[in-house]
């Protein structure tokens, strides 16, 4: 696996995502973008997490900035949350956890005698030529987008 640096480019990938879009990086240039994995679909920070991003979606739209949610969950699940939370912005379905692996956002869980991977809540800012320009992982839910969205407002306008 090779690891995303800052700085450097990002692997360009093909995801699916909600409205039955298809987000290719590579097609996205001349916009900078704002990833951010989350868990699960429902669960409370996850859902607040959306909130936040749907909340300042519009400042982003202002600075040049496209947002997408990724999680495992599926296309369907996706739908449903996005609707009823009313998010303005498109999730990406990561079933196989391709994306996940990528931008190394798994690890080990353990729970009495059992192991799994989790997905680690993480946001990654790509610049408009495809560069990871911030990546915060470990995420605390409380004021993270505003960190976001602040970081956004302080780079270089096109």
């Amino acid at each position: 696996m090779t690891q995303i640096v800052s700085g450097q480019p990002v692997i360009d990938f093909v995801a699916q995502a909600t409205s039955n879009q298809k987000v290719q990086l590579s097609q996205l240039q001349q916009q900078r973008v704002v990833l951010f994995f989350y868990p699960k679909n429902g669960t409370p920070s996850c859902v607040i997490e959306n909130q936040d991003f749907a909340a300042n979606y519009r400042h982003f739209a202002e600075q040049n900035t496209l947002i997408f949610g990724i999680s495992r969950d599926t296309l369907t699940s996706h739908e449903a949350f996005r609707k009823t939370l009313n998010i303005p912005f498109e999730l990406i379905s990561d079933t196989q956890g391709i994306l996940c692996e990528q931008f190394d956002v798994l690890q080990q869980s353990h729970e009495i005698d059992e192991s799994f991977q989790s997905l680690t809540r993480s946001t990654f800012l790509i610049d408009e030529q495809s560069r990871l320009v911030q990546e915060w992982r470990s995420v605390k839910v409380r004021d993270h987008v505003h960190q976001v969205l602040a970081t956004v407002r302080k780079l270089p306008t096109p």
